[in-house]
């Protein structure tokens, strides 16, 4: 390698700016600025100043210009958004930035440093902390700026790249569920002669369970009557192993918010475990995994190809007289929900949805004629997203093993 590599603290580049310290007093629910907070940064502010405050702040003090790296310094620390430049304003010394003139460091180059930082940290009474010195002590290795913009650019790509397939995945989702929702909750779906079924007429029963009207002729089935139930083995975790690539346990790490699985991180185990926890607990395709603890009650469905075991906290739901696509739909429904809330265990310590609550679970089911008319129409759709969610995994997975050896320059950009 020819690149000539420099080393900085990154109290070397700038200085550690943060904005005005906003009181509880001066923030609303209603509108204006949006402020964020620690636990808003990076997604949707739920508080806001106003216009004239932001104003009287942002030209008085310290505030980021378009394009600089923020970063959380409580919470999860070391967090990095880049600011769009678009009015909002943040909680001071919970959110910090580097006031970077880019003669050193470009800002792009950056934010990528920042996700390659094990950070030190200071611990708190409460909570962990990244002090300003902290940052300021931390090294960074810097190439000249053309190679950096180079592998800003490299790495960029790839998060763009899963973005567009998250932005995606959040289209088809949403036409899945606005079908579904309005097929078999509002009952509107087609009739024979192309109608919409309750709007016009169609005939409806009072059901006990769900506290009611469904179309007549629709049943609500325990769940226990159409799927099997798999529980995850309570036993000692198994010792971490790289004996073989295919030998690994899904976790609760494993299972997003956003309902499906994610294979970018495994935890490997050793054959002997894998054969031995696998002849117990197996899950394959189509098996709907719900966590027991910890985000209780978050599903995902086993994509395509996976043969693996499951790790505790974890129940497996494996459809068997009910199609997989629907049961999906239905899983992600606001009657699930409910279902969920309403089922949740609440023991001494903490709340859990585990096997006896899923096996309290109730499913609407249509006739079979309508299922198979709605399946046609989403399966395509739900493929795609779980297509979309394999090259997701496999481009973090990428990038994630280019970050460090890019920017340790173990490897140049061509």
């Amino acid at each position: 390698m020819n690149m000539e590599l420099k080393r900085y603290k990154l109290g070397e580049i700038g200085e550690i700016r943060m904005c005005k310290r906003i009181l509880k007093e001066e923030t609303n629910s209603v509108g204006g600025v949006p402020f964020f907070k620690i636990g808003t940064f990076g997604a949707q502010a739920d508080v806001f100043i106003t216009k004239e405050k932001f104003e009287e702040y942002k030209n008085a003090y310290s505030y980021p210009k378009k394009g600089d790296i923020l970063i959380s310094a409580a919470g999860t620390i070391g967090r990095a958004v880049v600011f769009d430049g678009k009015d909002a304003y943040f909680q001071d010394s919970n959110i910090v930035w580097i006031e970077n003139d880019e003669s050193k460091v470009l800002n792009e180059y950056l934010f990528y440093c920042y996700k390659n930082i094990r950070w030190t940290t200071s611990v708190g009474s409460t909570i962990l902390r990244l002090y300003n010195d902290d940052i300021r002590n931390t090294d960074i290795i810097v190439p000249p700026l053309p190679e950096q913009k180079k592998i800003a650019s490299v790495l960029s790509a790839l998060d763009d790249k899963i973005a567009l397939n998250k932005k995606m995945n959040q289209k088809l989702e949403a036409m899945a569920k606005r079908l579904y929702d309005y097929w078999f909750v509002q009952f509107d779906f087609p009739d024979k002669n192309g109608r919409p079924y309750k709007t016009t007429g169609g005939p409806m029963t009072y059901n006990e369970t769900l506290k009611r009207e469904i179309p007549v002729g629709w049943e609500v089935v325990d769940i226990n009557e159409l799927c099997q139930i798999v529980d995850c083995l309570h036993s000692k975790k198994p010792d971490f192993c790289y004996e073989d690539e295919n030998s690994y346990l899904l976790a609760l790490e494993n299972i997003t918010k956003e309902g499906y699985i994610d294979l970018s991180d495994k935890y490997y185990i050793s054959k002997k475990d894998f054969a031995e926890w696998t002849s117990r607990i197996c899950v394959r395709e189509n098996d709907f995994l719900f966590t027991n603890a910890g985000r209780a009650g978050d599903m995902g469905m086993v994509p395509e190809g996976v043969l693996c075991a499951i790790g505790r906290n974890i129940t497996a739901v494996r459809p068997e007289k009910i199609n997989p696509w629907y049961l999906r739909c239905f899983f992600k429904s606001l009657y699930m929900q409910e279902q969920i809330l309403n089922n949740l265990d609440q023991g001494s310590f903490f709340m859990s949805f585990n096997v006896r609550s899923i096996k309290k679970l109730q499913v609407l089911m249509p006739s079979e004629p309508l299922m198979k008319k709605f399946i046609s129409f989403v399966e395509p759709h739900l493929k795609r997203i779980e297509k979309n969610n394999k090259e997701i995994s496999r481009l973090t997975k990428l990038r994630d093993k280019l970050l460090p050896l890019l920017m340790n320059g173990q490897v140049e950009v061509n």
